[in-house]
């Protein structure tokens, strides 16, 4: 296959755009609607997504939940302060880590987190410079991370977290995530409940979202860049209903790239689903042929990322660039607490 350039998902994005508090009402936000055929827009607020939707449409939504996985310690021999991400369990106590700064901290390095209420030990050095570290507690290890983590909020947002439920989706279910599936932050309970209501069929399947989503293209042609990966799990129940949403000619819509992601991973070639679990890597743009989604809720992206780049190969490259200039001119809110495009065929 010919290079894919990375340059051909830049555009420029004025930097107060980029939403710092999420805001008080979820469904508030506003909904760009995109007809991923013919480009047509569209401006409303988010409740207002469920007159998109029909009865016997399947709405998959994941139901991770976010840990507070950023902890904040000192070296033990040396008192010099610490950051550890976690990123994913490997094996009981021990975790593949992000650490800053990393140079200091070998494999023997041990780290002392409130005042020794959790210790820590680099075992080895993994991929990327991750660390593998083993925790030491007294009690449940998610009690404690509970009282001494804070929310791992993306780089680009600065401001504090007041609550820290308003990184947490209403139906959060599953720990594991380093990120939340922002897409879902908009829906509230009333919502759902009016959505299920209408007809629609709701799904919960489960992506523990990893800072590989974050990870910047590196690679010029992006079919050189190397997605992390994640751990999924589909149940039966939420494959039932997908299938039933296919085979009735109904529409499957995800809620976020991570549900996207989950659900093109699990499909058979033939687009059917079983309950199943595991882990994936990956990675869509454009030229991908998708098998289960119809339709798509997401977030505005950062440039030149793989999100961006998967909704390209859902709606294509120029109707998504032409979107996000209007978003831009409308004043729009960008990336985790900002605003929300329905991407659908005839909307």
């Amino acid at each position: 296959m010919e290079e894919i350039r990375k340059s051909d998902f830049y555009f420029e994005l004025p930097e107060e755009l980029i939403a710092q508090d999420p805001l008080e009402d979820r469904s508030a936000s506003r909904l760009l609607v995109l007809d991923k055929k013919s480009g047509r827009m569209e401006h409303h607020i988010f409740r207002e997504v469920i007159d998109y939707l029909r009865p016997g449409d399947c709405l998959v939504l994941n139901n991770t939940k976010v840990i507070p996985a950023r902890l904040l310690g000192v070296k033990e021999d040396t008192g010099a302060a610490v950051e550890v991400l976690l990123l994913k369990r490997r094996e009981n106590d021990v975790w593949e880590t992000l650490v800053k700064p990393g140079k200091k901290l070998r494999p023997g390095a041990k780290i002392v987190f409130g005042d020794g209420v959790l210790r820590a030990k680099v075992l080895e050095i993994a991929e990327e410079g991750n660390r593998l570290i083993q925790f030491s507690y007294d009690g449940i290890f998610e009690e404690v991370l509970d009282r001494l983590g804070e929310m791992p909020l993306p780089p680009y947002i600065t401001h504090k977290l007041q609550d820290r439920n308003r990184y947490q989706t209403v139906y959060a279910r599953y720990d594991g995530s380093a990120a939340a599936p922002t897409a879902g932050l908009h829906f509230t309970e009333e919502l759902l409940s009016q959505i299920e209501k209408k007809g629609v069929e709701i799904a919960y399947v489960t992506l523990h979202v990893g800072l590989g989503t974050f990870r910047p293209v590196k690679a010029d042609n992006i079919l050189e860049h190397h997605m992390h990966s994640e751990h999924y799990e589909v149940t039966k129940e939420a494959a039932d209903r997908i299938n039933r949403a296919r085979a009735s000619g109904n529409r499957v819509i995800c809620v976020g790239t991570t549900s996207c992601r989950t659900v093109e991973s699990a499909a058979r070639e033939d687009g059917t689903l079983e309950a199943c679990c595991g882990d994936t890597d990956i990675f869509i743009y454009p030229g991908y042929r998708f098998r289960v989604l119809d339709g798509l809720i997401t977030n505005f992206h950062l440039p030149e990322s793989t999100l961006v780049m998967l909704v390209s190969a859902l709606a294509g490259r120029e109707h998504v660039l032409a979107a996000y200039r209007e978003a831009i001119r409308e004043r729009y809110r960008f990336f985790s607490f900002g605003d929300a495009m329905l991407i659908v065929d005839n909307p």
